[in-house]
C-alpha cells in the first residue's frame, strides 16, 4: 500500500556492517512516496559506507547524493568494525562522493533550505544528528527525526541492556534527546519481533542485480553471525515513518544512561514519540514488497 502523500527525507546510516541498512535503502528507494534528498553515513569508515550506499543505489537506478560523516564517535568509544564491510563489491573506490562539506553541515543546510518539511530518519550512532544540534537553527527546523535506537522492554523479563546506536555514542544520544526534537524512537524491543526468513531472502535475492547485491550483503551479515534470518531493525524503523497506521505509539522522553540503558518516561507532553506495538505481518510484507519494487526500478 502507498498512501501517496510524499515525504521528503535523508537518510543517515553506518551502512554496511549489519545489513538492515541497505534493506532499509532499499524499502525507501521503492517507495514512490519517499523523496530521497540525501545520505549521510555515521561511524568507522563512512567513505567506504558512502562508496557502497552510492553503489547500491546506483544497483537500483538512483544516482544518490551521499556524505561521508562523522568517523569517530563524541564519545570516544571505540568503533566496532566487522570487517566484511564492503567486501561484496571489489571496486568501491571508483564511486564519487562529495568532499567539500561535511555530513552534519549537509544536514543543517539541508532542513534550513526546507524549514519544517524535511524529515530524518537515523538508523546509525547519533554522532551526525548531535553534530547537526550544535547549530540552534537546525532543532526547530527538522520535520521530524526518525530514529533506531534503545531497548524499552518492560514486565518481568531480564532488565534490557544498551544498544549498539545508542552504547556506541551515548554523549551524541543525549545530546539529540535532550534537544526537544520531535522524535519517533523504534527500540529493539520493537524490532527483534520480526524476522526476514529464507523465503524473504530468496524473493529479495531473485529481485534482479539490486536484489542480487542486498542478498550478498544479507550473505555476509549472516555469515558474521551464523543465523539463517535477518532481523530488519531499520526497515521497521522506516515503515514507522511511511506506514505509521501500522504502528502503535507511546508520548513521553528517553533518558540515557552512562552505560548506554535507555529509559522511556510517559509524558503527553514530551518530545518523542515511541513505538510500542506494531501489525509485524504487514510490515514484512511491506519491507520484501518495497525493496522488490526498487529492484524493479521503483
Amino acid at each position: 500500500m502507498f498512501n501517496g502523500h510524499p515525504h521528503d527525507l535523508i537518510l543517515d546510516t553506518d551502512i554496511g556492517s549489519d545489513v538492515d541498512d541497505a534493506l532499509a535503502l532499499g524499502v525507501l528507494l521503492g517507495s514512490p512516496e519517499a523523496r530521497l534528498h540525501g545520505v549521510t553515513t555515521a561511524y568507522g569508515d563512512t567513505l567506504l559506507r558512502a562508496r557502497l550506499a552510492r553503489r547500491l543505489g546506483a544497483l537500483a537506478g538512483h544516482d544518490l547524493l551521499v556524505v561521508p560523516g562523522a568517523r569517530e564517535p563524541l564519545s570516544g568509544r571505540d568503533v566496532w568494525w566487522a570487517g566484511h564491510e564492503g567486501r561484496s563489491f571489489p571496486d568501491l573506490e571508483t564511486e564519487p562522493v562529495p568532499d567539500t562539506v561535511g555530513a552534519d553541515r549537509f544536514l543543517v543546510e539541508s532542513v534550513l533550505a526546507r524549514p519544517g518539511t524535511l524529515d530524518v530518519i537515523a538508523i546509525a550512532p547519533l554522532t551526525n544528528i548531535a553534530l547537526a544540534l550544535a547549530d540552534p537553527s537546525f532543532a526547530p527546523a527538522v520535520k521530524r527525526l526518525y530514529v533506531m535506537g534503545g531497548d524499552f522492554a518492560t514486565g518481568s523479563g531480564p532488565r534490557p541492556g544498551p544498544e549498539h546506536n545508542i552504547l556506541s555514542d551515548v554523549t551524541a544520544a543525549r545530546t539529540v534527546f535532550t534537544s526537544g526534537v520531535r522524535t519517533v524512537v523504534t527500540g529493539l524491543d520493537i524490532t527483534r519481533r520480526l524476522r526476514i526468513g529464507p523465503d524473504g531472502i530468496e524473493a529479495i535475492r531473485a529481485a534482479g542485480g539490486f536484489g542480487a547485491a542486498l542478498a550478498r550483503e544479507i550473505d555476509g551479515w549472516t555469515g558474521f553471525t551464523g543465523e539463517g534470518w535477518s532481523v530488519p531493525h531499520d526497515p521497521i524503523t522506516v515503515l514507522s515513518l511511511l506506514r505509521p497506521d501500522l504502528y502503535e505509539t507511546r508520548r513521553g522522553s528517553v533518558e540515557v544512561t552512562d552505560d548506554g540503558v535507555t529509559h522511556f518516561h510517559p509524558d503527553p507532553h514530551g518530545p518523542v514519540d515511541l513505538v510500542t506495538d506494531a501489525d509485524f505481518d504487514a510490515v514484512a510484507e511491506e519491507i520484501v514488497g518495497r525493496i522488490v519494487r526498487a529492484a524493479a526500478g521503483g
